[in-house]
């Protein structure tokens, strides 16, 4: 029985050494096998006692772009970098009014992102066809490659330039 129950001892032991896992001194696993990661034991060495906590030092905040376009007179006002929402189309309506628009109408309203407005060539608008794609995308290259795509694969393929492009980024405030 004593032969036994010391069997079953020196097989527990390597487990209890591992109960700290993948994790150093100090601390312990966290999160699954997909997203592993390790978290200090509060109060424990190696825990980083007497470590202030980190203070942040600013704030991201949030910059709106919009698109506003008068289809009849093809007239388009564009903005960038606004606080909000409502001051971005705001702004690209004066600037689509101020072009010559008269029923200014949103378009596309971003924020935190890039824009591009591929355009068929002159020739096919003129002909009745053809149409603009306007999109958004995390880099400018990203939302002028997609906007050629799409504009190019309208009408069974029309011919398409870049007629604008953009970025509403958003902007690191500091505290200080």
């Amino acid at each position: 029985m004593s032969k036994l129950i010391l069997a079953v001892m020196l097989v527990l032991v390597p487990v209890i050494g591992f109960a700290e896992g993948r994790c150093p001194p100090g601390q312990y696993p966290i999160g699954d096998d997909r997203a592993p990661g390790c978290a200090p034991i509060p109060g424990a060495e190696g825990a980083a006692a007497g470590m202030p906590a980190p203070v942040p030092t600013g704030k991201w905040e949030t910059r709106w772009g919009a698109i506003v376009e008068d289809a009849e007179n093809l007239a388009t006002g564009a903005s960038v970098s606004m606080k909000t929402k409502r001051q971005a189309v705001s702004a690209a309506e004066a600037e689509c009014r101020k072009v010559g628009g008269k029923n200014c109408k949103l378009r596309l309203a971003y924020y935190n992102q890039c824009v591009a407005i591929a355009d068929p060539d002159a020739r096919q608008i003129a002909d009745g066809g053809g149409k603009s794609m306007a999109v958004s995308a995390q880099t400018v290259e990203k939302a002028k490659t997609m906007a050629l795509e799409q504009c190019r694969a309208t009408d069974g393929g029309q011919t398409c330039t870049i007629a604008y492009s953009a970025c509403s980024m958003s902007e690191f405030k500091s505290f200080r």
